[in-house]
C-alpha cells in the first residue's frame, strides 16, 4: 500500500507515522467540522499525514436503543463537505455490500470493522471500489490469521490494504493489544494501531461500553515504539456527551500534546 496514491493526504515524504483520527459517529455537520478543523491544524504543524475518520452509521451497537446516525445520506455528504473544505481525505465504516458502493462515492478510504473482518463478501466488494480498505482485525483472530484478510482485497485486484489491531478479548470485558503481532502483520500490509478502541471494556450487562482513556498515551507512544505505521485516535471536543464511544474518546483539548510527543518518539525509532 502506498501512503502517497491516497487522494489529498498530505507530508507522506517525512517518515512520519500518518492518522486516521476524528469522531466515533458523524453527529453532525458543525461538530465534524469543528474536530476536522483542529485536528488539520495540528497535523499539518507536525506535518503528520492525516485521514479524517467518522463512522456514517454504527451498525454494530449493543442495544436497540443505542444511537446508530443521523442517516446514511446525511452523514456521508457531511464527509465529502470535510474533505472539500480542509482537502483532507476520509475514511467511514461499512457493514453491507451495498454500503461499500454507496460511501465509495463520498469517502476515499473503506474501513472494515472488527467484528466483520473475516466476511468474505465485504471485503471483495471494498476491494472492487478502488479504495483504500482499512480491516480492523477482529478481537478473536490471531495476527497471522490477518494475512488472509489482506489476501482477499489483493487476490480481487486492489493492493491499497491496511490493517488495524484494535486488540483481544481478554475475558468478556477487557481488551489487550499483544505489540508482537505489529510486526507480524507489517509483513502482510501498513498496520495501524487503535489506540481509543482497545481500551475499550465492552458491558454486556448494561450494553454501554465504558474505557480507560486515560491510557491513550501510553498506548499510543508503545505503539509508535513497537514500530506501528499509523494510529487510530477517536477524539472529540466533549466526550462526555459523544453520542458513540464517548468513554474511551479523547479529549480534543489533549491530541495536540499527545502528537508531539508521539512525533518525537518516531524520530528517535526513526534513528534506531
Amino acid at each position: 500500500m502506498q501512503l502517497s496514491l491516497i487522494s489529498q493526504i498530505k507530508h507522506t515524504n517525512t517518515d512520519n507515522f500518518f492518522l486516521l483520527a476524528g469522531p466515533c459517529a458523524i453527529e453532525g455537520e458543525e461538530m465534524a467540522l469543528r474536530i476536522a478543523e483542529k485536528v488539520v491544524a495540528i497535523t499539518d504543524d507536525l506535518q503528520i499525514p492525516y485521514i479524517f475518520k467518522g463512522s456514517f452509521k454504527k451498525a454494530n451497537r449493543s442495544r436497540l436503543d443505542s444511537f446508530t446516525g443521523i442517516g446514511d445520506e446525511k452523514a456521508l455528504k457531511i464527509l465529502r463537505k470535510v474533505s472539500e473544505t480542509f482537502n483532507v481525505p476520509t475514511v467511514t465504516d461499512i457493514h453491507t455490500e451495498q454500503d461499500a458502493e454507496m460511501a465509495a462515492q463520498y469517502v476515499d478510504v473503506l474501513q472494515i470493522p472488527a467484528f466483520l473482518a473475516r466476511q468474505t463478501d465485504l471485503l471483495v466488494a471494498a476491494a472492487k471500489t478502488g479504495k483504500v480498505v482499512n480491516i480492523k482485525k477482529g478481537q478473536f483472530m490471531s495476527p497471522e490469521s490477518m494475512k488472509h484478510a489482506v489476501t482477499k482485497i489483493t487476490e480481487t485486484g486492489n493492493s491499497q490494504a491496511i490493517i488495524t489491531d484494535r486488540g483481544t478479548m481478554f475475558g468478556y470485558q477487557d481488551m489487550v493489544v499483544d505489540f508482537r503481532g505489529i510486526p507480524t502483520m507489517k509483513a502482510y500490509a501498513p498496520v495501524v494501531l487503535d489506540v481509543t478502541h482497545s481500551l475499550q471494556q465492552p458491558n454486556q450487562s448494561s450494553g454501554v461500553t465504558g474505557g480507560r482513556p486515560a491510557l491513550i498515551g501510553t498506548m499510543a507512544k508503545a505503539g509508535i515504539a513497537a514500530g506501528a505505521d499509523g494510529l487510530f485516535i477517536e477524539t472529540h471536543f466533549d466526550p462526555a456527551n459523544a453520542k458513540s464511544d464517548g468513554a474511551n474518546m479523547l479529549e480534543l483539548s489533549l491530541l495536540e500534546k499527545l502528537l508531539s510527543d508521539l512525533v518525537a518518539i518516531r524520530e528517535v525509532v526513526n534513528r534506531l
